[in-house]
């Protein structure tokens, strides 16, 4: 999180930014602003008490497609901040075959460090473009060598042919005249002898350091080797290549660590399929508690060996979600429950919510199908009235099958559009309005057979 941008976004300000492609769920917003809020006060704060403010993490609850995965990735984004989303379903107990859950992390800095890596190549690409630029002149005109006994005078001439044709040929190169040239480039990076580890018991972690302990004992493999292309492509693969060599390891890896340790935020959902019912202790709901036991010390705040460094996972932002339909917030474990301390229920989608979701959101469905039928340059218009009934069918059938929130927003506009989606290209269809006795006709008869809705929406 860059301190500089963090500042200016109060709590009201990161709301209104989560307004822009969220509707509703004002408390659940308001908690996660503070949230965040709260990780940039913590950075201000002076001495060892900085280290002592631990993060409030947030659990959700609430049925699917309401919103809860969504804030917290506009969150992230919005934030600058490294961000994985898991499902804790997914996750075994130490012993068990699976993943363990110390691979979130690990997965965590790998993103961390291509996001700190990439930002890092847009920095130095002017100076990596020009780099190879001087380097492909080399190629294409390399320097003529120096004869023997050669004279003062003769040297001078010589070095001024040299660079006269040299800035001819750049200017030739800058005008694109040289791209259909082929030449010979030399891929001088060097690669380590790799081994990979596959395994499904969290033993992944082998090979933290044996790619450099294995470097001393395997032959190096050093990829030096001369490759034919065209100009075009040989600049793209000499500016990638400066770039690489411009960029630090280093400080790319320390980086991705700080940004990881102080800004990364993990989402955990489905936390409500490891809660362990109070009237059972045996098979598989002693498999959940197990999780849950595993997941607390990093909640907690540990250290976990990645290939990149141990990562403090103290101040990691750790917010948790889950429909809760059968287990309770009350049925996870008192340590887990401490750890998240504040808890915010989202309530499902009404059809006034499916109005606003189809019409205010920066990317609302119906600004993507917009998008989609301009680029078969077709003009597609809703009319107010059929995105009312839109609304009132996602509704509708959210309440005579399974709730699925905003989702059914999807297999409704699909089902509407269908005919025209598959249709264009074509010549006749030029302009399409959409109105409410077309949505009536063709998700009226779709809504009544049950059987029907079933397979389609």
């Amino acid at each position: 999180m860059k301190n500089a941008l963090m500042k200016h976004f109060t709590p009201t300000k990161i709301v209104k930014e989560l307004d822009k492609y969220i509707i509703g769920q004002d408390k659940a917003k308001r908690a996660v602003a503070i949230a965040l809020r709260n990780r940039w006060r913590r950075q201000q704060v002076p001495g060892e008490l900085q280290e002592e403010i631990m993060p409030n993490n947030i659990i959700l609850i609430g049925p699917t497609g309401v919103g809860k995965t969504e804030i917290a990735r506009r969150l992230s984004k919005l934030a600058n901040a490294p961000f994985i989303k898991v499902e804790a379903s997914k996750f075994t107990e130490v012993g068990y075959v699976g993943r363990d859950v110390e691979s979130m992390i690990r997965e965590l800095i790998n993103i961390a460090v291509n996001d700190v890596r990439t930002e890092m190549t847009k920095n130095v690409q002017e100076k990596a473009a020009s780099n190879a630029r001087e380097k492909l002149v080399d190629i294409l005109y390399p320097a003529p060598p120096v004869a023997p006994n050669e004279t003062e005078e003769e040297t001078k001439k010589r070095t001024e042919r040299y660079n006269r044709i040299r800035k001819k040929m750049q200017k030739l190169l800058d005008e694109g005249e040289l791209d259909n040239r082929e030449v010979e480039v030399t891929q001088e990076r060097p690669r380590a002898s790799h081994i990979e580890i596959f395994s499904q018991t969290g033993l992944e972690n082998i090979d933290l350091q044996l790619g450099d302990m294995m470097a001393g004992i395997l032959p190096m493999r050093n990829g030096q080797k001369k490759k034919k292309m065209k100009v075009a492509e040989a600049i793209k693969h000499l500016t990638d290549a400066e770039s690489h060599r411009l960029i630090n390891k280093d400080t790319v890896t320390a980086e991705a660590k700080r940004r990881v340790e102080n800004d990364g935020i993990i989402f955990i959902d489905e936390i409500d399929k490891i809660a362990a019912r109070n009237d059972s202790h045996v098979g598989a709901d002693v498999s959940r508690s197990g999780v849950q036991r595993d997941l607390l010390p990093i909640i907690e705040g540990s250290n976990v060996p990645t290939k990149y460094g141990i990562i403090d996972t103290a101040h990691i932002l750790f917010i948790a979600a889950g429909a809760f339909t059968v287990a309770k917030p009350s049925d996870l474990i008192p340590e887990m429950q401490g750890r998240f301390p504040i808890r915010e229920e989202l309530s499902s989608l009404t059809k006034y919510d499916f109005e606003k979701i189809l019409v205010h959101p920066k990317n609302s469905l119906t600004k993507q199908y917009t998008a989609l039928f301009k680029s078969e340059n077709v003009d597609l218009v809703f009319r107010t009235d059929a995105i009312s009934e839109i609304a009132f069918f996602a509704a509708l059938a959210n309440e005579k099958m399974e709730d699925i929130g905003a989702r059914r927003l999807h297999t409704v506009m699909n089902a509407l559009l269908d005919n025209y989606l598959f249709d264009m290209p074509d010549k006749k269809i030029i302009r399409v309005v959409i109105t409410k006795n077309a949505v009536e006709k063709k998700l009226n008869k779709i809504i009544k057979d049950e059987d029907l809705s079933k397979y389609i929406l």
